[in-house]
């Protein structure tokens, strides 16, 4: 059972302090108290975000620029749903394709494909869905962790490395690609390749990415097109 928050002699909002309940292990109750008291959970919640998330690609494209009124966009491992929703936002007069191979309640704005990014058909079916080349192409793909550092590393590293593969086909040009890797975890040969395919190519770790988590993204832009694979 959590307590409510109360305010202290400064005015300022206390942490809210969750109780053991029996039954329950440490681990989730650490994990209940920190979303309980993360103020992106709450700023999500306030603003009809599905997912703390949202706030990683509004930081991110507030940096960069990527997401225009117009832009096309692609967004791998979309559950819940939270980046679709700012895709949506940003891109009134675009169109959003969000992905994932679970299902995805509708959010307005999007059209939700459940899909399996390395199935045969999946570039014909996004490019179907997307009615052409897309502009942008977003993964905050993460494969579940296993506490196993140098495997959750090779996990997230092939996850990044089959997004790429679907940006390479799909991007038009001048187009921008943004994907979730870990640090120390982005394959030598994933950065090599960005930087020939695309003008600019920079990592970055958005503020509402926790301190206390190793991801980070490649965020590039200016897609050479005439690079794509045949």
């Amino acid at each position: 059972m959590a307590r409510g928050s109360k305010r202290g002699d400064s005015g300022r909002m206390m942490a809210t302090r969750v109780r053991s309940a029996r039954g329950r292990p440490s681990g989730s109750t650490r994990w209940l108290q920190r979303q309980l008291n993360d103020p992106y959970v709450q700023k999500a919640q306030a603003s009809g975000y599905r997912s703390r998330a949202a706030f990683k690609l509004i930081e991110l494209d507030d940096r960069f620029g990527f997401l225009k009124p117009t832009s096309r966009v692609i967004d791998l491992g979309a559950a819940p749903g939270g980046w679709c929703q700012v895709a949506a936002e940003r891109c009134p007069k675009g169109r959003v394709v969000g992905a994932d191979i679970q299902t995805i309640d509708p959010i307005p704005g999007a059209e939700i494909l459940e899909l399996d990014i390395y199935a045969q058909d999946a570039i014909r079916r996004l490019e179907a869905s997307l009615g052409g080349l897309a502009d942008v192409v977003l993964s905050d793909m993460a494969p579940a962790t296993t506490g196993h550092k140098r495997t959750d590393q090779l996990r997230i590293a092939a996850l990044a490395e089959a997004a790429y593969d679907v940006a390479r086909q799909l991007l038009a040009p001048g187009g921008a690609f943004a994907v979730k890797v870990f640090q120390g975890g982005a394959p030598a040969e994933l950065t090599a390749a960005m930087k020939l395919d695309f003008e600019q190519s920079r990592h970055a770790k958005p503020p509402a990415s926790r301190a206390d988590s190793a991801e980070m993204y490649l965020v590039a832009t200016g897609f050479r097109a005439a690079m794509r694979e045949p």
